[in-house]
């Protein structure tokens, strides 16, 4: 990975008008070039540089004027670099469109998407959410740990056996402490705590007493791509105290005036790029920000957050999210970039939660008109339902009381139930007993038996 190639100075557009130059003069007060280029694209010098320009345009001239537009609808954030510059933001049109399109996407208007609005089914995907998100979040950092195995462990509650499923569990439980203090104001020591879940046994060597402290003098952190180049050096460690708790006061702010107004998801997208500018622990700054990214979007309504991943889709092109960081980093600090990346993220994150939805619905459609002539029709419920469908996609798979529980957020005796209704009353799971436990097998034959039936 390269870091990309710093912009020309806007100190140019002085040395253009002091040149003397009437047509080049005259292109920089062409209202008519935006923020973003013709396609409305909000594109770093990096990539602009080697795209053909307007008429009339070299590509320096073509970067000032825009650049000067960017910064004429520029805000300024209250947060500085480690050089003491501000950082700042602007919402072209095609960002306030992104926003909207959230805001309606993922603060109530999904109503047809009944199965995570009706109280009955709404757990089971809000746990199978969160698993996602776990999973997800930690193998961006490093588990290596399979998804089946993953989602084994978190649904059987066993304990984790290695550092990935170490990792797993411990962004599980961060997901579910968000949702426990989602109405809460931000603290320092609720972020301390946050880091604490997700590094809980993880952190080696010296660092294993770093679990839910700031970084101190004797750290020597940096970002660094794959190929080991240093990126980004964070600020100096005696600032630490200061700069979160700069962001616990940017979050809990009263932006009830419209002067002060900053739109909540682009204000949990700030805190997400903060925590990973600033680093602010030795390891598991990435799972902290996305985790607090979680939290401010649930604490501002936007309750549909908690059921997507946002990892698995930044999973797809990590590079694009580091880019995302160095492109704020070589460019004024304009936190634009980030933004539009992580706007990107979310849409996606959202319109494959509708895709899995539909999924999910003609997949229920098809087992239920599989069991629809067979003397069960009628008598499952969802959670057995669901349980069969996975099981004729899975034959020979094994389910416990203790899985089936955690699967979909019920208590034991409702789980214990459904499984031996299934297995002694219906004969569509084989059960056995392992030392004192009973596991149920799906057998080859499932279909055969339903048909029957």
């Amino acid at each position: 990975m390269k870091i990309p190639v710093s912009p020309p100075a806007q100190e140019r557009l002085l040395d253009i008008i002091k040149s003397g130059d009437v047509d080049k003069i005259a292109q920089l007060f062409n209202r008519s070039i935006g923020p973003c280029d013709f396609k409305g694209r909000y594109l770093h010098w990096d990539k602009l540089r080697h795209l053909t320009m307007p008429e009339g345009y070299d590509t320096e001239l073509y970067w000032l004027v825009m650049r000067d537009s960017r910064s004429r609808i520029s805000k300024e954030l209250p947060f500085r670099d480690k050089r003491g510059n501000s950082f700042q933001f602007c919402i072209p049109d095609t960002v306030m469109r992104d926003i909207l399109w959230i805001s309606e996407n993922a603060t109530g208007a999904i109503q047809a998407d009944s199965k995570i609005s009706d109280p009955k089914t709404k757990q089971t995907y809000l746990i199978n959410s969160l698993i996602e998100e776990a999973i997800n979040s930690s193998q961006l950092e490093g588990a290596s740990t399979t998804r089946r195995v993953a989602k084994e462990m978190l649904r059987t509650g066993r304990s984790p056996t290695d550092h990935s499923e170490k990792m797993i569990r411990n962004n599980y439980n961060a997901m579910n402490f968000i949702r426990e203090y989602k109405d809460e104001l931000l603290t320092k020591s609720m972020i301390l705590e946050l880091h604490s879940l997700v590094t809980e046994g993880t952190l080696a060597g010296e660092d294993s007493e770093k679990s839910g402290v700031f970084r101190g003098k004797n750290d020597d952190i940096g970002v660094y791509s794959h190929d080991d180049k240093l990126l980004h050096t964070p600020p100096s460690p005696d600032e630490l105290d200061d700069r979160i708790q700069m962001i616990c006061d940017f979050v809990n702010a009263d932006c009830d005036k419209e002067s002060q107004f900053i739109p909540p998801v682009i204000k949990a997208i700030v805190v997400h790029f903060m925590i990973g500018y600033d680093h602010p622990f030795v390891d598991g700054n990435g799972r902290t920000a996305r985790a607090l990214f979680y939290w401010i979007m649930a604490r501002e309504g936007y309750w549909l957050m908690e059921y997507i991943s946002i990892s698995r889709v930044i999973k797809m092109a990590p590079a694009q999210y580091m880019y995302a960081y160095l492109h704020t980093e070589t460019d004024g600090n304009d936190v634009t970039y980030f933004i539009i990346h992580q706007l990107e993220v979310i849409k996606k994150a959202i319109r494959d939660l509708h895709s899995y939805l539909a999924n999910k619905t003609e997949e229920y459609r098809l087992a239920a008109s599989l069991l629809e002539k067979s003397k069960l029709s009628g008598v499952l419920n969802h959670r057995q339902l669901g349980l069969l469908k996975n099981a004729l996609d899975n034959p020979g798979q094994e389910y416990t009381i203790k899985s089936h529980q955690n699967s979909h957020g019920v208590a034991y005796q409702t789980a214990r139930t459904d499984l031996l209704a299934l297995s002694d009353d219906f004969k569509l799971l084989r059960k056995y007993k392992v030392a004192k436990t009973d596991v149920f097998v799906a057998p080859p034959n499932l279909i055969e038996i339903i048909k029957n039936g």
